[in-house]
């Protein structure tokens, strides 16, 4: 058995929850904000067998894609002024980070 993290961006979390649903993996969201961009994220909790971690990975891939946006940039407080760029910049967001976990045991109350 595997743990699945996925950390998806909001915008694709209700059609990737959906979707796992109607391929029947229960998956539990939780509410995360990127570093980056300060950004909101859905990281999803998914246990499966072995067997299935390539199905999920699938079902991931095709409900997450990544896309270009135009982010402003935060102003340095007490920072650096000399890498600061005034305007906004095209940033490549949304996509999934995975990560797969062996899990030695799994329970369900």
């Amino acid at each position: 058995m595997k743990l699945i993290i996925a950390v998806v961006q909001d915008k694709d979390s209700n059609r990737l929850s959906e979707a796992l649903v109607k391929a029947n993996f229960r998956a539990t969201k939780l509410a995360s904000t990127g570093g980056f961009l300060k950004a909101g994220n859905t990281t999803f909790l998914i246990g499966t067998e072995d067997e299935h971690i390539e199905q999920v990975k699938e079902i991931i891939k095709k409900n997450c894609q990544s896309r270009d946006q135009l982010v402003a940039p935060i102003s340095p407080m007490g920072g650096n002024a000399d890498s600061y760029v005034p305007y906004p910049v095209e940033v490549q967001v949304g996509g999934a980070t995975v990560f797969v976990l062996p899990v030695e045991q799994f329970e369900q109350f």
